[in-house]
Parts: structure tokens; C-alpha cells; sequence
């Protein structure tokens, strides 16, 4: 190191980064916006101040942790990273949550999983979906409350009758929660399957689109879409997304031929659930994911193995955050292990 006054510079070659934090981030959330918009239309007003109560709640948490550390304030809250992260666990709640929700949830996420560690880059879990999981144990009960998909249901509630919901749990005296909430498609199937109804009969419900879930298929492929955006310009690499796609596939595949009654089909693991989101925007968080291109294929493959067998065996409907976390129990060990090879040197692992 060369070190004059204050300053330190490391020896050369230097190289300057292309896209900076704050960049990088603002492509991600664009991305997200056009499914942000269909998810809105489809499910109601509540989606909409889900992501702003998790925002500024975001902010909030991040600007007094940045104060408590002494940090630079300026620096680190406009870099966009925990505005992502609040879009994220935002859009995995179901729409009409109380307004606290969102807020115990970022406070998880920013305090907890990122400051508590460290900060940016030195946090072990992914902060959203670490604070999905915790809701989702905590409170089952408001994490079920899912508005029907139906868009007579959807319009029933303005955006002032959301926003009342959201914050007081007041409905018009002529409503009920039951008329515009339902369950997703991936509870609904759990639920005729501990029944015992075959799930070949289920596909009529009213819970079903033309490809998967009413309203969420289409959610899925603007998602599918703004991930096509994201490998195209480089922010993220193709390996964990495919290796997602094609383990979930494969597996569901074969276990669908096996007994159709017994699990579900391909095409609902891929949009009735978190699959598609998970797998773009999600498992490519790159201070939590696998660094390394064959330890990147692994990581997403054990993503979707783990998200399928969850979705068929385990006590929740869908799986992707659980799944995220556990494979990223095993980052350090995969950035370890499949290290490339230097042209003209044995391969070693990481010291």
C-alpha cells in the first residue's frame, strides 16, 4: 500500500467500475416496476402501500443505523440497496397486512440481517427474505389474508377503503374480509391435497388463470421479463436463474408424471408461486450468493430442489425464502470449493 496523508491506494492495475451501487439498484427497481403495476391492478391498492409503509420504514431504520454506527449518512442510504430490499419483502406480502407489518419486517431486515452484520456486503442472509420468513412464522394468520385476483373483488376496495384497512382494519359496514380475500393458488392445492381430493379436479377453481395463478401468471411473466432485462445489460449472470428454472422443472417434471394427483404441474411451480421472482431478483443478491460460476449453478439448483420439496413435503405453500436461506448456509463452503482454475496452475481452494 502507498500511503500519503489520508489517502491509501492500493498498486496497480487499477479498474474502474462501470455502474456504481446507486446504479445498479435503480436498474433492479425499475425492472421490478412493470410487474409492481400488474401485481396493483390485479390485487388491489394494498400492494401499492405495502411497498411505500416498507420504504420509508427502510429509510427510516437505515438513516438511524447509519447515525448509530457513524457512518456516511449521504454515502450508504441513497445507494438504493435498502430500497430494494424493501421492494422485495413488500411485494412477497399478501396485500391487505396491517400497516405494521411491513414496518416489523424492515426493521428486521435493515437492523437485524444487514446492520447487525456488518452492513452492505457483509451480511450472511438475504435481508427480504430473512424478514419474509420471520413474518411468515410469527404471524400466520394476517400472512394467509390474500385479496382475490378477481378483479370485481379487487375494485370493490378504493384506494381510501384500502388504505382504511391497511391502518385501522375497517371495512364498509356492507363488506366482509371473506368476500375479497381467497388463497393463493399454491394454499389452495396444499389444501385439497391434505383433503385428499386429486389435484386433476381442482383446476377449475376460480384461483386458476390461463397458465397459473389468475392475475399472478402474468405478475410472473413481467417478472420473467425484467430478468431478461437484467442479464441482458449485465447486471446479473445467467447461471443461477437457468439452474433454478431447470432443477424446479425437472424435478416437478418427474414427479408429476409419477402420480399428476399428488403434485402439482410444472407450470404452477413456475407461476403460481415465487419461482420466477426468486430466481432474477432474489437468489442473484450478490453479497449472499455463490461467486464463483459452477458454485452459481449449484446454489440455484439446490434453490429449486429445495423449493420444490417444501412446496410437495413441507408445512408451507411455497418455498423459495426458506430455500434461499438454507443455500446460502452453504455459499462459503461452494465459493470455497469451486474456485477456477488459474491457466498454467493447479487448482487450489480459497485460503
Amino acid at each position: 500500500m502507498f500511503s500519503a496523508g489520508k489517502s491509501a491506494t492500493a498498486s496497480s492495475p487499477f479498474i474502474i467500475a462501470e455502474r456504481s451501487v446507486a446504479k445498479i439498484m435503480l436498474i433492479v427497481a425499475l425492472t421490478l416496476l412493470p410487474g409492481i403495476c400488474a401485481y396493483v391492478y390485479f390485487y388491489g391498492w394494498g400492494v401499492l402501500a405495502n411497498i411505500v409503509i416498507a420504504t420509508m420504514s427502510a429509510w427510516l431504520f437505515e438513516f438511524s443505523m447509519l447515525v448509530i454506527l457513524k457512518r456516511q449518512v449521504k454515502h450508504y442510504l441513497f445507494d438504493g440497496s435498502v430500497v430494494v430490499t424493501a421492494f422485495l419483502m413488500a411485494i412477497a406480502l399478501p396485500p391487505l397486512v396491517p400497516w405494521w407489518l411491513p414496518v416489523v419486517g424492515t426493521f428486521f431486515a435493515v437492523v437485524v440481517v444487514k446492520h447487525l452484520y456488518g452492513g452492505l456486503g457483509y451480511n450472511v442472509f438475504n435481508p427480504a427474505m430473512a424478514a419474509y420468513a420471520i413474518l411468515l412464522i410469527s404471524f400466520p394468520a394476517h400472512m394467509s389474508l390474500w385479496v382475490s385476483p378477481s378483479l370485481s373483488a379487487v375494485h370493490q376496495l378504493d384506494f381510501v377503503q384500502s388504505l382504511n384497512y391497511v391502518f385501522f382494519q375497517q371495512l364498509p359496514a356492507a363488506m366482509q374480509i371473506d368476500a375479497i380475500t381467497s388463497a393463493t393458488p399454491l394454499d389452495y392445492l396444499r389444501t385439497q391435497l391434505t383433503l385428499g381430493n386429486p389435484l386433476a379436479a381442482t383446476s377449475t377453481s376460480p384461483v386458476f388463470g390461463v397458465f397459473g395463478g389468475k392475475g399472478m401468471e402474468w405478475v410472473n411473466i413481467l417478472f420473467f421479463a425484467g430478468g431478461l432485462w437484467l442479464i441482458y445489460k449485465k447486471i446479473i449472470s445467467w447461471h443461477i436463474p437457468v439452474a433454478v428454472f431447470v432443477s424446479i422443472l425437472s424435478v416437478s417434471t418427474i414427479a408429476y408424471l409419477i402420480s399428476p394427483d399428488s403434485y402439482y404441474s410444472p407450470v404452477i411451480h413456475m407461476l403460481g408461486g415465487a419461482t420466477i421472482l426468486g430466481a432474477f431478483f432474489i437468489a442473484t443478491d450478490p453479497v449472499t450468493a455463490a461467486a464463483t460460476p459452477l458454485g452459481k449453478l449449484i446454489y440455484g439448483a439446490g434453490i429449486g430442489i429445495l423449493t420444490f420439496a417444501i412446496r410437495a413435503w413441507g408445512a408451507y405453500p411455497d418455498g423459495m425464502a426458506f430455500a434461499v436461506i438454507l443455500m446460502g448456509m452453504t455459499v462459503p463452503l461452494l465459493d470455497q470449493y469451486t474456485i477456477p482454475r488459474v491457466f498454467g496452475q493447479r487448482r487450489r481452494t480459497r485460503e
